[in-house]
């Protein structure tokens, strides 16, 4: 089944185009995850579609990837006790 649906959050809507059975999840509101390639600025041909079951879930090969290519952030002492100034 092809479908195509828009992801709004900051800035410029993006359209989703993906060939195949949506989650049961998947309904307008809730987070998604979508892989697959940018075909131009504004629009993905994803080749998995997953339904986030809250804004926290975040599936285990996304975070275990995360970790790897991304490292955790660090706030410096004056960042954590607030600016003087």
């Amino acid at each position: 089944m092809k479908v195509s649906f828009d992801l709004h959050d900051v800035g410029p809507s993006i359209t989703v185009t993906y060939d195949g059975i949506l989650p049961d999840l998947f309904r307008e509101g809730q987070g998604i995850v979508a892989q697959g390639v940018l075909v131009e600025p504004t629009k993905i041909e994803a080749f998995e579609v997953l339904a986030k079951h809250d804004e926290n879930y975040m599936p285990p090969e996304i975070a275990e990837a995360m970790k790897k290519t991304h490292a955790p952030l660090q706030y410096s002492q004056e960042q954590k006790q607030g600016s003087d100034q």
